[in-house]
């Protein structure tokens, strides 16, 4: 029963109760007239008690749904009734459910995240160190009696070991992130003379590539509001990613460009190797991610670069995306905003 029809119903009851105290108090009624007040007043309390009946029911029955949505069956939903009071309540109640069915799948995807990380990271650090410890114990037994031979083994071990900190300190950087404790300052920056900075400082690591570099970036001052060690750990993780994965290629590429209608500027860096196959694109920014290590089985890498970048861009207000035509061009943009000297100053 409506809610307002219950009120007429409550109303026309009293009604009826004060047409017998009227009846009393101005001379007997009729017999007739008491019959009929009667009926009335029955008819009402009917109606009250079957609204009443029809309430615990669906009451029950809402209880019955809620407690097997809380068993686990997060796809529950509750049919809406007539009454408007009733669905209002009802569709409330679904979206709760559907809140907390993403919230489900959400921490299932999190905690399988959580331990193929946990997987991954136990395998990167125990390969390495496992390795370390066996040429330290070899140097230590005597295994290599020539100088020459000594001084290969401590230069494998230094390549490990700080191939082992840059794992470390990736992972650390990945936990501040996801903790919000990683510094961030932003300040007034040249985003063109930053990405000039990025591949200067990348200079040996594309020249022991072998790669050829094609810069496309302006001359003009292109104001961006960030943090600038953020910007600069993005650039360097793309830029190690596609020296990483597409040196065969043989070409290294960057270039800045600016969007007025979107007021935002969209750097991209791109090789020409063997690319990403289109069904892994959506995956190669999650964590500890490395594609099919057929294409470079000595890249090594822990996995966590693009992660990080794309979080970083996040955290900067930009976004991080990929495309690939394998062996034609691979490409990473980093769209960040334009500061807007005009706005800033009305500020």
């Amino acid at each position: 029963m409506n809610p307002n029809r219950q009120i007429a119903v409550l109303l026309a009851q009293t009604a009826i109760l004060a047409a017998f105290a009227a009846a009393e108090l101005f001379g007997e009624p009729s017999g007739t007239l008491r019959l009929g007040l009667l009926a009335l007043l029955a008819l009402t309390t009917g109606l009250l008690i079957s609204y009443g009946l029809r309430t615990r029911t669906a009451l029950k029955q809402l209880t019955a749904e809620l407690r097997r949505a809380l068993d686990g069956n997060r796809k529950t939903r509750l049919l809406a009734k007539r009454d408007r009071g009733w669905s209002e309540a009802i569709f409330a109640i679904n979206e709760l459910l559907e809140e907390l069915e993403r919230i489900q799948i959400d921490a299932v995807r999190s905690q399988t995240a959580r331990k193929r990380l946990l997987s991954g990271i136990s395998h990167d650090i125990r390969t390495p160190l496992t390795s370390i410890i066996g040429y330290v114990d070899a140097l230590l037994d005597g295994a290599f009696p020539s100088e020459q031979e000594k001084r290969d083994c401590l230069a494998i071990v230094s390549r490990k070991s700080n191939d082992l900190k840059a794992l470390i300190d990736e992972i650390f950087t990945m936990a501040k992130l996801d903790a919000d404790e990683l510094p961030h300052k932003p300040e007034l920056l040249d985003m063109a003379e930053l990405a000039r900075e990025s591949v200067i400082a990348f200079l040996p690591e594309l020249n022991g590539a072998g790669m050829e570099l094609e810069i496309r970036i302006p001359d003009e001052r292109l104001p961006v509001f960030a943090d600038r060690l953020s910007l600069s750990r993005i650039i360097g993780n793309i830029l190690k990613n596609a020296c990483t994965y597409g040196q065969d290629g043989k070409t290294l590429g960057i270039g800045l460009e600016q969007d007025e209608a979107a007021r935002t500027y969209k750097l991209l860096i791109w090789d020409c190797g063997p690319g990403i196959p289109k069904e892994e694109l959506a995956y190669i920014f999650e964590r500890t991610y490395r594609g099919d290590p057929s294409r470079n089985p000595g890249s090594g890498g822990s996995g966590l670069g693009l992660a990080i970048a794309l979080a970083l861009a996040v955290k900067n207000g930009g976004q991080l995306q990929a495309e690939s035509d394998p062996w034609v061009k691979t490409t990473f943009s980093l769209t960040i905003p334009m500061y807007d000297m005009e706005l800033q100053e009305k500020r």
